[in-house]
């Protein structure tokens, strides 16, 4: 199954910057595409997701948020 990770991010925000490195990292070894979006950029996701970046998004689904798990993130792409 083809996976899809999203990073919901905001600029200025240094746990953003370190969950995209390993986002980056585990996606580039496991071959899975994978994008960041700045919450600002929509109303929507920022009153979604605005008090808890970086959030992990797993196919769409919120996968965790904060830091990157990286065994659990690991297990949710295998």
């Amino acid at each position: 199954m083809a996976h899809e990770v999203t990073v919901m991010t905001r600029q200025g925000c240094p746990s953003c910057v370190q969950a995209e490195r390993d986002v980056e990292r585990i996606c580039v070894e496991l071959g899975v595409p994978w994008r960041a979006e700045d919450v600002d950029s929509d109303p929507d996701w920022q009153a979604e997701y605005g008090d808890r970046v970086p959030v992990i998004l797993v196919d769409g689904a919120e996968h965790g948020y904060w830091k990157v798990e990286e065994d659990r993130f690991r297990a949710a792409l295998a």
